[in-house]
């Protein structure tokens, strides 16, 4: 299946679950944000939330400074 990550065209498995999404790309324990269609999704539950085909998935990422 293909979704838009971040606005750009990505292939994923069927099925595949926000974590995996995140695994596979190497964001694994990183403070980051994560939006599927326009609303948020929270990390407790990315495991549960299941990508669809057209999905529209951005992914922000924290970063600290002063």
């Amino acid at each position: 299946m293909q979704i838009q990550l971040n606005g750009e065209p990505r292939q994923c498995d069927d099925g595949q679950t926000l974590s995996q999404l995140v695994e596979a790309l190497g964001l694994t324990g990183r403070r980051i944000a994560i939006e599927v269609n326009e609303e948020i999704v929270p990390r407790s539950l990315h495991a549960q939330m299941r990508l669809a085909d057209g999905d529209r998935v951005e992914i922000v990422h924290a970063i600290g400074g002063g």
